[in-house]
């Protein structure tokens, strides 16, 4: 899931780029992950910027394991149309939302597209 994140904030132009790797640093060549190295694989992305600024300025979580938030797609109309779902703020312009469906992990917009609600992960600007 983690790597699916990455990815949409990779597509969407919040970082520059998603990398794997151990501990230390990025791969140089591929280096398949096996149960044996599972726990010394790491994640490295590398931030946007422009002017000097951080394109990504804030992330947060919207479901947490103790309360998860899922949203059917008119809910989900409703928070990118500017009102208010389930205690959840609307999306302002430049913030997107990602959502875990039956196909996949999703930017909120695309997830709309297939007809398809879910778990609410996160929302970016």
């Amino acid at each position: 899931m983690n790597l699916a994140v990455s990815n949409i904030l990779y597509h969407q132009g919040f970082i520059s780029s998603v990398a794997r790797g151990n501990y230390k640093a990025p791969d140089e060549e591929y280096t398949p992950t096996t149960p044996d190295n599972i726990a010394t694989r790491r994640l490295w992305l590398t931030l946007k910027y422009r002017d000097n600024e951080p394109v990504l300025t804030k992330m947060s979580c919207i479901s947490k394991p103790s309360k998860k938030i899922t949203f059917t797609v008119t809910e989900m109309k409703s928070m990118v149309s500017g009102r208010r779902a389930k205690f959840v703020e609307p999306l302002q312009p430049g913030e997107i939302a990602i959502v875990s469906t039956n196909y996949g992990v999703l930017e909120i917009h695309d997830a709309m597209a297939k007809n398809a609600g879910g778990l609410v992960l996160c929302r970016a600007r």
